[in-house]
């Protein structure tokens, strides 16, 4: 008699397993697009956030790229020595920084435009396949998307 009290713990059966590994591969997909225009995935993710908000707390950035202020704060630091947002305390509350996107961040918007579609290139996956896989991984962080 087979003993399946320890098949929860092969790797074959975890779904945390694929997701990192599609994670990691699309990030290292990723990788020569970005350093064509001088970013990290970490940093694109936040010129996205910002390109399309304008100006945002910190938090408020931290929750739409699921990262928290320990990682954001070096993150920020960098774009800005680049020149691409500035950050300042929030004048009613000075315990938040807002970052906002400077003209030169706006303009990197021009170069960061095509990765998109070169990013669209390297997946095995058709368009539908792709949007249900979308809604699926967003559900599984709890959002509901269309």
């Amino acid at each position: 008699m087979k003993d399946n009290r320890y098949d929860s713990l092969k790797l074959e059966n975890q779904i945390c397993f694929p997701l990192y590994a599609c994670a990691k591969e699309t990030v290292r997909r990723y990788t020569p697009f970005l350093d064509a225009i001088d970013l990290t995935y970490t940093q694109y993710i936040a010129m996205m956030v910002l390109w399309e908000k304008k100006s945002l707390t910190v938090k408020q950035m931290g929750e739409y790229l699921y990262l928290d202020s320990g990682t954001l704060t070096p993150l920020l630091k960098k774009l800005e020595a680049k020149g691409y947002i500035t950050r300042t305390r929030c004048e009613q509350d000075e315990r938040s920084l807002i970052v906002e996107i400077t003209d030169s961040g706006e303009k990197l918007k021009e170069q960061a435009v095509e990765v998109p579609a070169k990013m669209a290139q390297c997946s095995s996956l058709e368009p539908e396949e792709a949007a249900a896989l979308y809604r699926i991984l967003y559900k599984m962080l709890g959002k509901t998307v269309e």
